[in-house]
């Protein structure tokens, strides 16, 4: 068994369903990793959850600020609770509360890998959620499947487990067909997604647990080359069972696709656009065959509000995304320099520092060829 970095992902449903058993039980299947050579990273939800548990409200809170307030409540006892349960195996964990924001700027990406590299590297278990009490939805992640995956492909994780209450991805909805089978190997996604959507398009089966999010967090890791299990949290000695390779839950295995750097990954599925530049056929073929560099000439318009450094979208005219990229400029000088020639611009701004807009190196493609 080779040794592996493993990222867990445990849901608010389990954490409450399963209640103290569950995390005993997650607490002992850690440390028969730990002890095999493995490294483990936990994403945990539950905040908000246990702090209406602390309080015994059953209805789901509805404005932010009850949200925010039962998230801070719930948020230390959840920390307590995975203390507790580790303690007696002499395995530390350590509290990481992210948001949105830390993934949108790169260097505070950089700072998050490299504490979270560091506190695997000294033997620390990271418990990792996203910081509800102060995210709103501008600065969300979304939801932790998706900060789940984000973490798997930073850290380059072999493994994503998502652990949910149900055993994995359904051939078709098993609340309406008895013969409903789990899928082990799930080949094709977006396949999946399709026969997941119920006719009347207002729910989303295939097992129910999030499965819609977690179809997408595995997008995110197969593409990256971690494979993603989704399996039942509830179900003994899950964790190990599949770090071993037994056939439980769904499998997802990597797309063999050509290995792409920290940055392209960080501007490809981490960051968040900050406005869209458009472009003519000629720039959209030059930036999609001739693999070039995107350059004022090509751009007829753009949308939004950015600035230096900042990741936007590239679309084509019709409306579809093509790459995404690190500007060199701010909006307002994308603006002034759109459809002029290099030569145009170095006359009206002699101390141009930059001829492309966005430059190659940092640029990824997003459309499918």
């Amino acid at each position: 068994m080779n040794n592996k970095r493993i990222v867990i992902k445990i849901g608010s449903h389990l954490i409450i369903k399963g209640g103290d058993d569950f995390l005993i039980s997650v607490a002992q299947q850690v440390k028969k990793l730990k002890d095999s050579g493995h490294q483990v990273i936990i994403v945990s939800s539950g905040a908000i959850a246990t702090g209406l548990k602390e309080y015994k409200i059953l209805s789901k809170p509805k404005s932010i600020i009850e949200k925010q307030s039962y998230a801070a409540i719930g948020q230390p006892l959840l920390m307590n609770k995975y203390i507790e349960v580790f303690k007696p195996y002499n395995i530390k964990v350590a509290q990481v509360l992210l948001t949105r924001e830390d993934f949108d700027v790169r260097q505070r990406y950089l700072n998050i890998r490299n504490t979270l590299n560091y506190l695997i590297k000294i033997g620390v278990v990271p418990i990792i959620n996203e910081n509800d009490t102060v995210a709103v939805e501008e600065i969300k992640v979304g939801d932790n499947d998706t900060l789940s995956a984000v973490v798997a492909t930073k850290l380059n994780a072999d493994i994503l487990i998502l652990l949910t209450d149900v055993d994995g991805v359904y051939d078709k909805d098993p609340n309406k067909y008895p013969d409903a089978k789990i899928i082990e190997e799930v080949k094709n996604i977006e396949e999946i997604e399709k026969k997941c959507m119920i006719s009347t398009k207002t729910k989303f089966f295939c097992g129910t647990g999030g499965m819609k999010t977690k179809l997408d967090a595995a997008k995110i890791c197969v593409a990256n080359g971690v494979k993603v299990v989704i399996g039942n949290g509830l179900k003994e000695n899950i964790i190990v069972d599949i770090v071993n390779g037994k056939k439980v839950g769904s499998r997802f295995l990597p797309t063999t696709l050509t290995k792409i750097s920290s940055k392209k990954k960080w501007i490809k599925y981490i960051s968040r656009p900050k406005g869209k530049i458009f472009v003519d056929e000629g720039a959209a073929k030059a930036i999609l065959e001739q693999h070039k560099s995107l350059l004022p000439v090509g751009i007829k318009k753009i949308e939004g509000e950015f600035n230096k450094g900042d990741v936007v979208s590239i679309y084509s005219l019709d409306g579809e995304e093509l790459a995404r990229g690190i500007t060199n400029y701010n909006a307002e000088e994308v603006e002034l320099f759109k459809q002029k020639k290099s030569e145009q611009i170095k006359k009206l701004y002699p101390q141009l520092p930059f001829e492309e807009v966005v430059h190659v190196d940092n640029m990824v493609i997003i459309k499918n060829k």
